[in-house]
């Protein structure tokens, strides 16, 4: 056996040196010969591919980072607090107020702040991949840029045609609980929407159309398009009010706790624990919204690492502190209804808190909105500038230096999907998106460090291959849980995504255009 594998060792290295000899050398026909070092060093560079094969060709990781230093057009303006902002506008929304209360009720009791902890731990060890990934190929288009880089071309695609799904489907879905909001808080100030455009056909009596929805979906259209600069100062803006909001809500809170409450700690047992884990799993991701902005970063590869770690760990030193109070003021039995939180601080006397909490939504929300749109626009943004999709959609703005026209598309579809359509399963949809994607880029990084350890890492995963195991397992049980619709959904438009590239995408690509030249 021994034997065997060496001579496939050796039968391998002779025909690496026989590939180097060729490229090495170009034989003309009067039997001249010319050096060819050249021609092989632009292999998988600028444009180049490192395989024919449409399905296998990549992006050269050194010729992206040194893109990624380059003026590509957008302005760069985000520092370190702002695009952790944006991170922590992707993580932190009214799930906080919602998922910590429902998750305690019905799968771990008091225990919830263990679930938190064990899906914080499993949603790092993907955020570590992802730290290292934006600190190494500062380019904006996140999962899709880095996929392209290690696993080639149609991996690539097939993760930015899966994103752009899952970030429109979050825009829309979570516009509609933006508008719940807001109409709540309308209604304690005595101001009434007429029924028609309080919300979808069939979510009640006399609903037609979600005004509200629609109107902030164009609204942050407008405010990305504009410029990334305002847009950016008006996102940190919500994401302060937010941050604000809910530590005044724990500390106010915890002068109410009742040690008694969390007593028995763990009624569920460790799988009720675990159960908590796979559902609040959902609430504590987002800061992937943040590496599509590498472009517009000041300092990429030395921000895009921290902005992903710090925006995880704020929030969910958050979730934990939510958890402990909300567990600690009333029995954990009784926050199994729809808003738990501002039922439990209305039980315990302050119904104020109701009023607060609202707000907090709103703000936590639009910064919701605001992230995943702007990571929607990029990824279609780099999708079109590579080639596998019209070159239209790359212009840059003359004027605001944005990607207009993807934002206003996102911003225009996102609008009807949210004023027609009620909440629903189709929620899920982004969630298997979300968790695919992860898979990859946790493979990705065992695989270059394998392939590439010569790379420049500013940031570098932790135990690898452990670390990016844990993500990948946890992301495929949790994948595995999800319904079979949901699978049926997914497949349909990754079934959709593939007839379009190889209609299009393949031929009409970068690479593909360097290798007929």
């Amino acid at each position: 056996m021994r034997s065997f594998c060496l001579t496939i060792h050796r039968t391998i290295q002779g025909l690496n040196q026989m590939r180097s000899d060729i490229l090495l050398i170009d034989h003309h026909a009067d039997g001249t010969h010319v050096d060819c070092m050249k021609k092989r060093s632009n292999v998988g560079q600028i444009g180049g591919a490192e395989m024919a094969n449409p399905f296998l060709r990549t992006k050269s990781i050194d010729h992206l980072q040194q893109e990624g230093l380059q003026e590509t057009g957008f302005n760069r303006v985000l520092g370190l607090w702002h695009l952790t902002a944006i991170g922590l506008g992707g993580i932190v929304g009214v799930g906080i107020f919602v998922l910590t209360g429902t998750a305690a009720a019905t799968k771990a009791g008091p225990a919830v702040l263990l679930s938190f902890l064990i899906a914080g731990l499993a949603s790092a060890a993907a955020a570590l991949c992802y730290a290292e990934f934006s600190g190494m190929i500062p380019v904006a288009g996140s999962a899709y840029t880095y996929s392209y880089a290690v696993l080639g071309e149609f991996a690539a695609w097939i993760i930015g045609w899966d994103l752009l799904l899952e970030y429109a489907l979050v825009v829309g879905v979570v516009a509609i609980g933006w508008s719940g909001y807001l109409q709540s808080i309308f209604e304690q100030i005595g101001i009434h929407l007429p029924p028609w455009a309080q919300g979808a056909s069939g979510t009640g009596k006399g609903h037609v159309f979600d005004l509200l929805a629609s109107l902030i979906s164009l609204g942050i259209a407008a405010l990305l398009s504009i410029g990334m600069e305002w847009g950016s100062k008006f996102n940190s803006l919500m994401v302060s009010i937010k941050l604000g909001i809910i530590l005044l809500i724990i500390g106010v809170g915890s002068f109410y706790v009742n040690p008694e409450h969390w007593h028995p700690f763990m009624p569920f047992g460790f799988n009720g624990v675990m159960g908590g884990a796979a559902l609040v799993f959902f609430a504590v991701f987002g800061y992937d919204t943040l590496t599509t902005a590498a472009e517009e970063a000041k300092n990429p590869q030395r921000d895009l690492p921290r902005a992903v770690v710090v925006s995880l760990g704020i929030a969910l030193i958050l979730y934990v502190g939510m958890s402990l109070v909300l567990t600690g003021i009333v029995e954990y039995s009784t926050l199994n209804n729809a808003a738990p939180a501002a039922k439990a601080f209305s039980d315990i006397g302050l119904k104020w808190a109701t009023f607060v909490i609202s707000v907090a939504a709103v703000a936590g929300i639009t910064s919701v909105l605001f992230s995943f749109m702007l990571a929607g626009s990029r990824i279609w943004f780099s999708m079109s500038r590579d080639g596998l999709l019209p070159k239209w959609f790359s212009r840059v703005h003359p004027k605001y230096k944005t990607p207009a026209r993807p934002t206003w598309i996102i911003g225009v579809v996102t609008a009807f999907i949210a004023g027609l359509t009620p909440i629903n399963k189709v929620a899920e949809l982004a969630n298997i998106g979300t968790l695919f994607a992860f898979v990859v880029i946790c493979s990705s990084v065992i695989l270059l460090r394998k392939r590439r350890p010569d790379i420049e890492r500013s940031f570098r995963t932790p135990m690898v291959p452990l670390i990016p195991l844990i993500g990948i397992g946890f992301s495929i049980w949790l994948m595995a849980s999800l319904p079979g619709v949901t699978w049926v959904r997914f497949v349909i438009w990754l079934a959709i995504g593939l007839l379009i590239y190889l209609t299009y995408g393949q031929r009409k690509s970068k690479l593909a255009q360097n290798e007929r030249r």
